[in-house]
C-alpha cells in the first residue's frame, strides 16, 4: 500500500523521475503476481552464468553455427547481458554486421 510517507520516500530517490502508469500524483498499483514476475526476471539476469570465453571488439572469430557457418569475422560489439555479439562478416566482398549468440562463434 502506498501511503504519503512511502510516496515521499520513493520520490526522493536520486534519479527517479516518476512512475510508469497511473497519474503524476499517484502510481497505478500492481498485483503481487506482477511484482513477483518482475523480481523473477531481475533474479534471472543475476543468475545467468558468464561466458567461459570473453570477447573483445576487434577480435577475429569464426562462426561455427547457423547460416554463416565457417565464415570469419571481426567482433564489433559485445553484449554480455544478452550473451550475444555483433560480428562484421565479409559477404560477397562487403562487410555485413551479423548478431550472433556466444555459442555460435569461436575465437580465431
Amino acid at each position: 500500500e502506498m501511503d504519503d510517507e512511502t510516496w515521499h520516500l520513493v520520490k526522493e530517490v536520486p534519479k527517479v523521475l516518476g512512475f510508469i502508469g497511473g497519474s503524476s500524483d499517484r502510481p497505478a498499483p500492481i498485483t503481487e503476481k506482477e511484482a513477483n514476475q518482475i523480481l523473477n526476471r531481475v533474479q534471472e539476469g543475476v543468475d545467468k552464468p558468464r561466458p567461459k570465453v570473453l570477447f573483445e571488439p576487434g577480435e577475429v572469430v569464426r562462426v561455427t553455427d547457423g547460416p554463416f557457418n565457417d565464415f570469419s569475422g571481426v567482433v564489433e560489439q559485445v553484449h554480455y547481458e544478452k550473451n550475444r555479439l555483433q560480428v562484421a562478416v565479409q559477404i560477397l566482398g562487403r562487410s555485413t554486421p551479423v548478431e550472433l549468440d556466444f555459442g555460435q562463434v569461436e575465437k580465431g
